[in-house]
């Protein structure tokens, strides 16, 4: 007995007077709808999910490079402001990916309507798509807008464009999967403000952001060469300032890892309707 490809309409499924029609094994429509939602939703509301990173960037580089006078210092071979620099857009990119797809999954929970979601012929691969690009976008929107302010007071040069490309959309895409797999798991909004506050702020504060790992004693080394956000941020500023603190092609093969393995889970949590069907 056969059976019907996914998301195909069969004769006996569809309304009366309506005609059947196979959508494929890829509802691309649906996929690009589910976008388009996800990023309407932050451009919506365009001051807060993108120009208020940008000013929080902007004064911490006004704190780190003024008030506290490390304006004279020099790391890696350059000024401490374009040292610094390349960490405050990536800390943006990975935040803001973060929020957006957490915040979609909590919002459409609490309120009820992830049913609107999960009803249309969406597969799992089809509705981690769409929430992780959605993500991404927003990362890239929020890096964009960040890169260009800072080039107003920071003379920011790009060393390695490919690597700049390469670990914006992986670490977009690496905490785009994070808040899908953080809305799902959430039941509230506590919920996934205890992630951000005890799981991605730490990490993003202890990865590098705001110094060289190379300054760390012992331990500290150690543990800042395991954390996944440190090759994130360590591989975007080499593409800036050609300098690294782990081998570039090593930070790499790591992020490249941690995307795949959180695809993975991302799929299964939606394949299983995990908190999210009845």
């Amino acid at each position: 007995m056969s059976h019907p490809a996914p998301h195909q309409i069969t004769p006996s499924s569809a309304p009366k007077g309506v005609t059947p029609r196979a959508i494929g094994r890829v509802n691309w429509l649906g996929l690009w709808t589910l976008y388009q939602k996800e990023v309407r939703r932050f451009l919506k509301v365009f001051v807060q999910t993108v120009a208020a990173p940008m000013v929080t960037s902007l004064l911490f580089l006004l704190v780190f490079t003024l008030a506290l006078g490390r304006g004279d210092m020099v790391i890696g071979g350059v000024p401490y402001s374009e040292f610094l620099a390349p960490g405050l857009i990536m800390m943006a990119i990975a935040q803001n990916a973060f929020a957006n797809t957490s915040s979609s999954l909590v919002v459409a929970k609490v309120q009820g309507n992830i049913v609107d979601t999960l009803m249309p012929p969406l597969g799992p691969a089809e509705l981690t798509a769409g929430y992780a690009l959605g993500g991404v976008t927003r990362g890239l929107a929020v890096g964009c807008s960040t890169l260009l302010a800072m080039w107003l007071f920071v003379p920011v040069s790009i060393a390695h464009p490919a690597y700049v490309l390469f670990h914006a959309l992986s670490a977009a895409l690496l905490l785009s999967l994070l808040g899908i797999i953080g809305g799902i798991w959430a039941d509230k909004f506590d919920h996934i403000a205890a992630v951000t506050n005890f799981v991605i702020v730490p990490l993003t504060f202890l990865s590098g952001t705001f110094y060289s790992t190379e300054r760390l004693p012992g331990i500290w080394y150690e543990l800042a060469h395991v954390n996944p956000f440190f090759f994130m941020i360590d591989g975007f500023r080499y593409g800036f300032i050609d300098h690294a603190d782990a081998p570039p092609l090593v930070g790499i093969a790591v992020m490249t890892g941690c995307n795949l393995v959180l695809l993975a889970i991302s799929y299964a949590m939606l394949k299983s309707g995990y908190k999210l069907k009845a």
